[in-house]
């Protein structure tokens, strides 16, 4: 509920602080007084798009600060919890306006966006006039406005998680597809591919293995001479004969030497040590450079193989063998396709049919709802002396989408027999002000808490029809707070809490102001409304007559 609203420099306005209460709250005024500019002033800080230029001429900036009361379940709260911004039982909005058109708002103390500003207005206030185009005259909103009258919001929910999985069961079909499709156009390379990666089987280090065993095969003959000859110098007829006859020439010496060989012998016989551990490494060595011819071939023929397909493919060829495993994949995935494109093709036909089945019984909602609607604006149009007139909601076929299949729109006929058509085409002024109210009363039935603004919604009626826009605001401030901005006395004597927009001059500035009445003042307000500038006795009882209904 639109607690407060506190005006500095904004057009006419110097300075104004408006407390409203819950119920029927009437504005009233000589025309040109002002009262557009509240309702300018408050769908600023609200965000809404306007007036270009707000600042008061003189001052440097305007500013406004409307304070809202948030019920626990308010609306307004989810969407300052998604801002980051605070959540508290009251809500204060403040925007300021300045010279060089710049414009800063603060949510609750913090800044705040245009953007934040709007989608907090959506569930603050509704605002309707004869020129609303925001909500009820918009053909695009009416699908919304009937799923609301008729509690359909499980319905909705029900129809848009079917059309999700709907669409993700699509869009997993579509993928399946066009891999497979291009797969396809690569068989023929898979299979060959892999055939021939298969066969051959290459192994990770495989090359690197392959090439040392060729270098050193190719290079052997040459090294096994060369070992041959120092494994001949190390043998018996060579080194090792020459430390036999050495150890043997010392040992018949040393029983004469008196220890003086004792070193020298301890030495050769570690000589003969190393000496035999040589000549078993160079044999060992004899063994490894013994090779065969032919598989020398063999090696060459499987290193250039490894090597020439890793060329073909652009790999490495330690990647060979992961490439066989990846191509091996696909031509898996391309074998198992068709079984995987059934089951998918199976599961887009479940989808469809379980949102066919949800869209259906949202539209069978929507019909019942509609012809509940209908009924109710009956109803509230006849007390509005528009009997003769035949409201209808009309719901065609339309492509399928997240909310179902049907598209809603809210028309009228103003006498029977008459074509129908949409609100804003068919109904007068005075007419359309009457159906915006009935179509009101009807879609916020049961709803507490809404902030509703009427801006000179009774224009263009009188008499007992205006009494009748009068009993209906009154009924739909029952639950609610209702800002009524009016001409008709009867609309204002309906109202549980009354202002006056005043316009005065001083020092050669008009500025504009707000003034709540009393019981005395809100009887002359209404004679001035019913007898004009001159207020007479006969006004002041007729006044008088109107406030005590």
């Amino acid at each position: 509920m639109l607690r407060s609203l506190d005006i500095r420099d904004m057009l006419i306005i110097d300075r104004l602080e408006l407390s409203l209460q819950p119920g029927l709250n009437v504005l009233t005024g000589e025309t040109g007084a002002g009262k557009s500019i509240l309702l300018d002033s408050l769908g600023f800080v609200l965000g809404w798009r306007g007036r270009a230029e707000l600042v008061r001429d003189g001052a440097e900036q305007g500013e406004v600060t409307a304070e809202f009361d948030l019920t626990p379940d308010h609306p307004a709260r989810e969407v300052l919890a998604e801002a980051g911004l605070p959540v508290d039982d009251t809500l204060i909005l403040r925007r300021v306006n300045a010279r060089d058109g710049r414009k800063t708002a603060w949510v609750n103390d913090r800044r705040a966006s245009g953007e934040v500003l709007r989608a907090l207005s959506d569930t603050l206030v509704e605002l309707h006039g004869q020129n609303d185009d925001r909500g009820l005259l918009n053909p695009g909103g009416h699908r919304k406005l009937l799923d609301a009258f008729g509690d359909l919001d499980d319905d909705v929910a029900r129809c848009r998680a079917a059309w999700r999985d709907l669409q993700g069961a699509r869009r997993a079909l579509r993928e399946a597809e066009d891999v497979a499709a291009a797969l396809a156009e690569e068989e023929d390379f898979l299979r060959h591919a892999v055939r021939e990666l298969t066969d051959l089987a290459p192994e990770a280090g495989e090359d690197a293995s392959l090439d040392s065993r060729r270098r050193m095969m190719q290079g052997a003959e040459k090294i096994r001479e060369d070992v041959t000859r120092a494994y001949t110098a190390l043998g018996s007829e060579g080194a090792e004969g020459l430390l036999r006859d050495a150890s043997r020439w010392l040992d018949k010496a040393a029983e004469k030497a008196e220890g003086a060989l004792d070193a020298a012998m301890a030495a050769l016989e570690r000589a003969m040590v190393e000496l035999g551990e040589a000549e078993e490494g160079v044999a060992q060595a004899l063994d490894v450079l013994e090779y065969d011819a032919n598989e020398l071939e063999r090696v060459e023929e499987r290193l250039f193989a490894i090597r020439a397909l890793a060329r073909k493919h652009a790999v490495l060829p330690d990647d060979l063998a992961a490439l066989t495993e990846t191509l091996s994949a696909k031509l898996s995935a391309l074998d198992g396709g068709a079984e995987e494109l059934l089951a998918l093709r199976a599961e887009v036909a479940d989808a469809e049919e379980v949102y066919d089945s949800a869209a259906d019984a949202l539209g069978a909602a929507r019909a019942e709802a509609a012809e509940e609607l209908d009924a109710a604006m009956a109803k509230e149009l006849a007390p509005l002396k528009l009997e003769r007139a035949v409201f209808a909601t009309e719901i065609t076929e339309a492509d399928a989408g997240p909310d179902g299949r049907d598209t809603v729109a809210f028309t009228i006929a103003t006498n029977p027999g008459a074509p129908s058509g949409p609100l804003n085409k068919i109904a007068s002024g005075g007419e359309l002000s009457r159906f915006l109210l009935a179509l009101k009363v009807c879609l916020t039935s049961g709803v507490d808490g809404l902030t509703l603004i009427f801006d000179e919604i009774d224009r263009g009626v009188g008499g007992a029809t205006a009494d009748a826009v009068g009993r209906r605001l009154a009924d739909l401030s029952g639950g609610s707070q209702v800002l009524v901005v009016t001409h008709s006395p009867q609309v204002a004597a309906r109202g549980a809490h009354h202002w006056r927009v005043e316009k005065r001059v001083e020092d050669g500035a008009t500025l504009s102001t707000v003034v709540p009445l009393d019981a005395a003042e809100r009887v002359d307000e209404v004679a001035r409304m019913l007898s004009g500038d001159k207020i007479t006795d006969a006004a002041r009882a007729a006044a008088r007559t109107l406030l005590e209904i």
